[in-house]
């Protein structure tokens, strides 16, 4: 009777170096992860939407479309990692890998180990956010209206309102304010308010975050210097003060 292999995910290397790949391929399939190769950029879009890997280790250099051009027409809808691949050790490579929606990169001559920690790494972190979203929507799931004070945010409505005065607030502004609303009094760290933004047009997520934060701040009449509404947790993430409304 044939043993059934359990694969712990499923990783796309989207690579053009067969000898890269014959490697990689069989490392990694003897750690138990399943592994799809595809090199070419242009054939590497439609599988990633139909099928959403686990993992992406996309190289930069492609035949069809390059590894920036497949970042940007997936990264709007997805969500899973993405390991970008650079043949040189510079740092624009890196920045703009990581810029474009890259979670994290790998320097070639790739290294088995670093190579491995980084995939184990990337999904650990990844299933964490994806619990804690669901722990968020299980929470929520039935809420539909918060309320602090003379704060109240409506999501069917998609609408804030602040001293009854309906508040000016836009798709992506609203979203990452529902994701503080839904646990006000707790930190939601950078991660998870780089989730509740994914499909939106973003410049490096980190600034898109602190730039939003500092738009609501301002709209939602907070301290700009010295913020006691929405806070910054040094590190980690924003809060949202229950009782600062």
């Amino acid at each position: 009777m044939t043993k059934t292999t359990q694969y712990t995910a499923h990783i796309l290397i989207v690579e053009d170096d067969a000898s890269l790949v014959d490697w990689v391929k069989e490392y990694l399939e003897l750690k138990l992860y399943q592994v799809t190769v595809i090199d070419r950029g242009d054939l590497a879009v439609p599988f990633i939407k139909e099928h959403n890997p686990d993992l992406v280790i996309l190289d930069g250099m492609l035949p069809g479309l390059d590894g920036i051009d497949v970042l940007k027409a997936v990264r709007p809808d997805f969500t899973n990692t993405i390991l970008m691949v650079t043949a040189r050790d510079e740092e624009l490579d890196e920045v703009l890998g990581l810029e474009m929606g890259a979670d994290d990169y790998l320097t070639k001559p790739i290294r088995a180990n670093v190579l491995a920690t980084k995939i184990r790494k990337n999904l650990a972190r990844q299933t964490l956010i994806q619990q804690s979203q669901k722990s968020t929507e299980d929470d929520t799931s039935s809420e539909e209206t918060i309320q602090y004070g003379n704060f109240k945010i409506d999501k069917q409505a998609r609408s804030v309102e602040l001293n009854d005065a309906v508040v000016d607030i836009s798709s992506n502004e609203f979203d990452l304010l529902w994701s503080l609303a839904v646990r006000a009094g707790n930190t939601v760290t950078r991660d998870e308010l780089i989730q509740s933004l994914r499909g939106f047009d973003y410049d490096g997520f980190d600034r898109t975050v602190d730039l939003i934060v500092s738009k609501l701040r301002k709209k939602l009449k907070d301290n700009a210097t010295k913020p006691y509404r929405i806070k910054t947790v040094w590190g980690k993430g924003y809060l949202l003060v229950k009782s600062a409304w």
